[in-house]
């Protein structure tokens, strides 16, 4: 993807658009959130089509989650998951101990209560990815201490 700094800023800038434009009340019933969610779902869909357009198919579903937290994130966030755990039942957690879209954030717990909108676009960028490569998924996030971040994943079975 583009440099570090102007994705930030895109970013920080789509978030303001969206909760500056929306009507009264939306912000409560989660609106926003998911309209971010769902802006990142189509690029994630969009940036793995590109990612492994040459490469070969994967073997299984651990498969298809090393290369999200290592070609994926590498590609978005210029670096890789920290840490990548599984119940080898369908769940998953990457662990990012310094998530750069939170990075900018204070490392104090007095912006915890804006850390779901900084993370919205990132679940729906993993879950787009994952939904084109064929898994369909659930994913959230949750912040205990800024700006480490877990993305659960949660492979719907068809």
């Amino acid at each position: 993807m583009a440099d570090e700094a102007p994705f930030q800023f895109l970013h920080n800038e789509v978030i303001q658009y969206i909760y500056k434009t929306a009507e009264s009340g939306e912000t409560e019933n989660g609106r926003n959130i998911t309209r971010l969610e769902n802006m990142g779902f189509r690029v994630g869909q969009g940036l793995i089509e590109r990612l492994t357009k040459d490469t070969a198919r994967f073997k299984d579903e651990l498969d298809i989650m090393k290369f999200i937290c290592k070609d994926f994130w590498t590609c978005v966030f210029k670096k890789q998951i920290d840490n990548l755990r599984t119940n080898h039942q369908g769940i998953y957690v990457l662990q990012d101990n310094k998530f750069r879209l939170l990075s900018q954030l204070s490392a104090g717990n007095q912006y915890m209560e804006h850390a779901p909108k900084y993370l919205a676009f990132s679940c729906g960028l993993v879950r787009g990815g994952l939904s084109n490569l064929g898994v369909k998924s659930i994913v959230t996030a949750e912040v205990s201490v800024m700006p480490a971040c877990k993305f659960q994943v949660m492979i719907q079975k068809m």
